[in-house]
């Protein structure tokens, strides 16, 4: 099953109800046992989905009437992060054992099968101009990035998997970012992306915990109550920031027309 979401105008944001707010911008309903979900974002062309084998294996659906190929990745590049148990991924045919939070890149071309009873895996494809090799990336293998800080209760790892240096795709970049106990804020100050569209997958939230996500331009933003693995579209007009009410994780994913994360415009306290 997937499903399509339009690109939408700064002003719909502005002036969108709470209940148009989520149905343009949250992704609430990927994680389904011997299911394979996805969302089409007409944002960049991103399809963000989850794969849930259970007792089973799931192939990676073409949607050829969403993607418009007999194969999802004729023409797309694929970042997928574990954020069940342990569990692996057949990439035509070769084995990567995936555990919680290992991520693994899938080159253009490439049929994807996923399996592990305790598994779920989140996916982001993106269009791809070339073929680069399938790497897995093991998340207690990257040396994490410290940002932010205890006083401004900001203080985070920045996990880089995909980052387009060491290991290289068409576009699309990828990683996860791990709050410190004790802070609250995934992406403070906020910035823009004028060129790149950015999912945010919300992730190790407790059942009763919630993430504020904040969303559009500055000087007219909105928010967004988000619980564990609900994921965010940020079209490149918006703000990305959010405060949770407990310790969490999140997966960020971004394609464009520069993947350069340099790229980008911080945004000022008192512009917000």
């Amino acid at each position: 099953m997937i499903q399509v979401r339009y690109s939408t105008a700064p002003s719909s944001a502005e002036t969108a109800t709470t209940a148009e707010l989520r149905d343009n911008y949250l992704v609430e309903d990927l994680f389904h046992a011997g299911e394979v979900r996805g969302v089409y974002t007409h944002d960049d062309r991103l399809v963000v989905g989850g794969a849930v084998p259970a007792e089973g294996q799931l192939e990676l659906p073409a949607w050829t009437d969403v993607l418009g190929t007999e194969q999802h990745l004729a023409n797309r590049e694929l970042g997928i992060i574990n954020v069940g148990g342990a569990g692996h991924v057949l990439v035509d045919g070769e084995k990567f054992e995936l555990s919680h939070l290992d991520g693994l890149y899938v080159g253009r071309g490439s049929e994807v099968t996923f399996a592990g009873a305790d598994a779920a895996f989140y996916f982001v494809s993106a269009i791809a101009h070339a073929a680069y090799p399938t790497t897995v990336v093991k998340h207690d293998e990257v040396e994490p990035m410290e940002i932010g800080t205890a006083a401004g209760a900001s203080q985070r790892r920045l996990f880089k998997y995909a980052w387009g240096s060491d290991l290289q795709t068409a576009a699309l970049q990828f990683g996860v970012t791990v709050i410190s106990d004790g802070s609250v804020w995934n992406t403070m100050p906020p910035h823009l992306h004028d060129r790149r569209t950015e999912v945010y997958m919300y992730v190790d939230l407790d059942p009763e915990a919630r993430v504020f996500h904040f969303l559009g331009q500055p000087g007219a933003t909105r928010h967004l109550v988000v619980s564990d693995r609900q994921a965010v579209i940020s079209p490149p007009w918006s703000v990305h920031a959010g405060a949770g009410t407990g310790s969490y994780a999140f997966i960020w994913a971004m394609t464009g027309e520069n993947n350069a994360y340099t790229d980008l415009s911080a945004v000022a306290l008192e512009d917000l």
